[in-house]
């Protein structure tokens, strides 16, 4: 009877031990990991968390704009015959409203998202090569308010968001609309490849140990698809951008076609990048769709295989349909069809992918909370748009309908149904984890309601307006044509979905300021970001997670071991292999820094220089070179601050043996 209290006396020592290991080692990581204070400090952060935050933030405000943009030629095209805008402003707000959703939103949103959510995801402290990261950030920010200001300043571009030629070209581009157009393609695809460089990396080298490829969420592998996928489509957009502007500043002859040049070279180049960025949009969102659909159905996503496989497949397929955005071009009859054949054909695997969600709902027991509501209303508007998109595959129906507002209607139903509405979703969802704070559930589901209704009142009747032969980018029309009403109500419609985003930002304004405290895992989600803090520390966990299923957090021991011997003077993260996650090495990663900052600044002098004399390029490299020095320059190492030995051994049964190192 003697030995109870004794062991009772041991327990209670251990377990305060531990807990002064803890307190010391977080006192150290957060020492290590955090930014400095001040101005300096937020300049300088490299933060995968902070960085993902402005990614976010500032897309959002892109997608602010172009939405303004948006109701100012809905107000326009309400009535026939409508003066509201003048045809050069029609012009200049359509193509900035398509570049900036397109360019500035929905893709940059999407790798946002990744930065924020994918190292936590995969149980990691931070992402790959840190201060890319934040290069990138800094240089899309500067190429969007590049295009902005031209535009506030009038010399927005007006040839359309996709700038053919020879519309866009010398002949008829007159002034330096198209040049601000092409050098903001130019910073954007920068800043998308070194992102998907950086996702890559992060999910190949960077995951849990033990986190096997066959145990990633579904999430993560949707990341990994859109970042190769940037990989092969965006340089084909920056080549024909910068052949563009050699057109047009230095006097080559890529796409006019009395010196040998093609203008159709330009819609292949545009439309090989084009297509696939649909699905480089879109993927993300399937990601979205199966983490939330897994979490409020309270089961394991049907077909786990079969998704991934899926993604995989629309990500090939993806690059073999560009041709039928150019049908009514006149090319050959034969390879017509090959892209008949492929655009009927990835109709396939977002079927299977629909399948295994209807599988998921059906064996689980959903709850309907407000990011669940967007999933369903995905489900219902991208049927339709991938319906529509089908029925344009076949080349007869292309011809009738090709740059009519049916082409509109589709395409606004595959984009914001395929990936806006799981954006909101995802918004709702890990809007907790970002900002230690729920948001409002009613309103959550009010935001839906009059986002879902005013988007089908906005876009349905495009359809039938395109089968009446309304063309597309008119600024008027006549009134004895009969679409006056269905225009008028889109317009309506409109004004409907506009106060369905308004109604999330107060939303979010409110909830950050009063929402309820969100716990660690306010969902009961399975995967590694929910068993960190909300919001997360600067080190994401106290401890690396270790991983032995696929759902980690609904069927691991509350015991499983963590990642413990990683240094925490300095930003040590462990790096797995690839395969298996099995514990690699232990790198070291660099501390934050102003440099990307100011490599970004001399890029971006570099690159507006070039719009107005081609000698900015040599003269740029010089201040781009200084601040790339400044950047690698090396750092002296810190001597490693280990903790008390007898702290260490209190801490035994916690470690996860690492490469030369006791357990």
């Amino acid at each position: 009877m003697a030995e109870e209290p004794l062991k009772r006396e041991l327990a209670n020592d251990e377990a305060l031990a531990e807990e002064v290991a803890d307190e010391h080692e977080r006192r150290a990581l957060e020492k290590t990991w955090g930014d400095e204070p001040g101005f300096w400090g937020w300049l300088a952060s490299t933060n995968h968390k902070t960085v993902g935050k402005r990614f976010i933030y500032t897309a959002f405000g892109f997608f602010i704009l172009a939405g303004i943009l948006a109701v100012l030629m809905r107000v326009q095209l309400a009535r026939p015959e409508s003066t509201f805008l003048n045809p050069d402003l029609y012009n200049q707000i359509f193509t900035m409203h398509g570049t900036t959703m397109m360019f500035l939103f929905a893709v940059p949103v999407m790798e946002a998202v990744a930065v924020f959510i994918l190292p936590l995801m995969l149980g990691a402290r931070n992402i790959a090569f840190p201060r890319l990261n934040a290069f990138g950030y800094w240089v899309y920010l500067f190429g969007g308010i590049m295009l902005w200001v031209a535009f506030v300043m009038n010399v927005g571009p007006d040839a359309g968001w996709f700038a053919y030629v020879p519309l866009s070209g010398p002949e008829y581009g007159a002034g330096k609309r198209a040049d601000f157009w092409a050098q903001m393609i130019t910073f954007t695809e920068v800043s998308a490849l070194v992102v998907a460089t950086e996702i890559i990396t992060t999910f190949f080298k960077l995951r849990a140990p033990g986190m096997s490829l066959n145990r990633v969420p579904i999430y993560c592998w949707s990341v990994l698809v859109m970042a190769f996928m940037v990989f092969f489509a965006m340089p084909t957009i920056a080549w024909a951008s910068a052949c563009l502007m050699m057109d047009r500043l230095i006097g080559t002859h890529f796409f006019n076609p009395a010196e040998g040049g093609d203008p159709l070279l330009w819609q292949h180049l545009f439309w090989f990048f084009g297509h696939p960025e649909v699905y480089i949009i879109f993927i993300p969102g399937t990601g979205f769709v199966s983490t939330i659909l897994s979490t409020f159905s309270r089961r394991p996503i049907f077909g786990y295989t079969a998704l991934v496989l899926s993604l995989v497949s629309t990500g090939f397929i993806g690059f073999g349909l560009w041709v039928h955005h150019m049908f009514a071009t006149g090319l050959p009859r034969l390879g017509e069809s090959f892209f008949t054949g492929a655009t009927i054909m990835i109709a396939i695997p977002s079927g299977v992918q629909i399948f295994c969600w209807i599988a998921t709902l059906w064996g689980g027991r959903p709850r309907f909370k407000s990011p669940m509501m967007f999933v369903l209303g995905f489900f219902f508007i991208f049927v339709i748009g991938g319906m529509t998109g089908v029925m344009q595959g076949a080349v007869p129906v292309d011809l009738q309908v090709h740059d009519t507002y049916f082409v509109v209607a589709h395409f606004h139903y595959v984009l914001i149904g395929g990936a806006v509405f799981p954006l909101f979703g995802a918004f709702h969802y890990w809007f907790p984890k970002v900002t230690g704070r729920m948001l409002g559930e009613k309103l959550g589901h009010l935001t839906f309601w009059v986002m879902f209704v005013g988007f089908n009142l906005t876009f349905f009747p495009m359809h039938i307006l395109g089968l009446r032969g309304m063309p597309r980018r008119v600024y008027t029309y006549q009134p004895h044509l009969g679409w006056g009403d269905l225009n008028l109500l889109a317009s309506a419609g409109g004004v409907l979905l506009t106060l369905g985003v308004l109604l999330f930002i107060v939303n979010a304004l409110r909830s950050l300021r009063a929402g309820v405290l969100a716990s660690d895992n306010p969902w009961g989600a399975a995967t590694l970001e929910w068993a960190t803090t909300s919001p997360p520390p600067a080190y994401n966990f106290l401890y690396p997670p270790t991983v032995d299923s696929r759902d980690t957090l609904w069927t691991q021991p509350a015991d499983q071991p963590v990642v413990v011997g990683l240094r925490s003077d300095v930003r040590e993260v462990l790096v797995t292999r690839t395969l298996d996650a099995e514990p690699d090495l232990k790198a070291e990663f660099p501390d934050s820094s102003i440099w990307p900052l100011l490599a970004a600044l001399a890029t971006t002098a570099m690159f507006i220089g070039t719009i107005f004399t081609p000698w900015a390029f040599p003269v740029g490299m010089v201040p781009i070179f200084a601040t790339l020095t400044g950047w690698f320059w090396p750092k002296k190492r810190q001597a490693e601050e280990r903790p008390p030995e007898e702290v260490k051994q209190k801490h035994g049964k916690r470690y996860y043996k690492l490469r030369g190192q006791e357990s």
